[in-house]
């Protein structure tokens, strides 16, 4: 999931009142000191502000997330392999409310990286939004590429070891399961997953 990111800012998800519309976001910025919020921003995720990138990487403009998914434009994008201690992998259930792959499962957390924003940050702020962590520090996998018909990403990999406890605060995820590298490769087979975070994250899975 992507999200204007503000210094010192609280995410809250509010409802939207217009049917069928995604729900928006507040963000309430408060000064170094952590005092009461001095301004506040609704944004409507669609809105959110992306970079589009060159075939090199290079930032070519910055564009409204509903453009980047409506031309299918090149971004950044965080993915996360979360596992367990006991070295199983953190399968989740994308809801039905996603731009992209609805209802599908994923094999890795994270999601679009803001315009300006960095990719640990970005890794960070995804793993507290999707998966409620703010306790374990993502540690850099690699780089990787994804390319199809549906979704163009420059993608940077990470892994996070934590039992949780997990919350799902934002509404993006449904349905959560931990596999085994076996366990894994049977779901793979199985269920409906999203086509790019088994490609991207494909070098560092479990292997049974």
């Amino acid at each position: 999931m992507a999200a204007v990111t503000f210094p010192h800012s609280v995410i809250d998800e509010v409802t939207a009142e217009a049917a069928g519309r995604p729900a928006t976001r507040t963000a309430c910025t408060a000064d170094a000191r952590g005092h009461r919020p001095t301004r506040l921003v609704v944004v409507d995720p669609r809105d959110e502000l992306v970079e589009v990138l060159d075939d090199d990487g290079s930032v070519l403009e910055v564009v409204p997330r509903w453009r980047m998914r409506a031309e299918n434009l090149r971004h950044r994008a965080a993915y996360l392999l979360v596992t367990g201690r006991d070295g199983r992998l953190l399968l989740h259930q994308r809801s039905d409310t996603k731009d992209l792959w609805p209802g599908r499962w994923d094999l890795a957390a994270g999601g679009v990286v803001a315009a300006g924003e960095s990719w640990d940050d970005a890794a960070r702020r995804e793993l507290a939004e999707e998966l409620g962590v703010v306790d374990a520090e993502p540690v850099l996998l690699g780089d990787a590429r994804f390319d199809s018909d549906e979704c163009r990403v420059e993608a940077r990999v990470y892994r996070v070891v934590t039992d949780g406890p997990f919350r799902f605060a934002d509404g993006e995820v449904v349905a959560v399961a931990f596999a085994s590298a076996e366990e894994l490769t049977t779901r793979l087979g199985r269920d409906p997953f999203v086509a790019d975070s088994p490609v991207v994250c494909a070098p560092w899975l479990p292997r049974s």
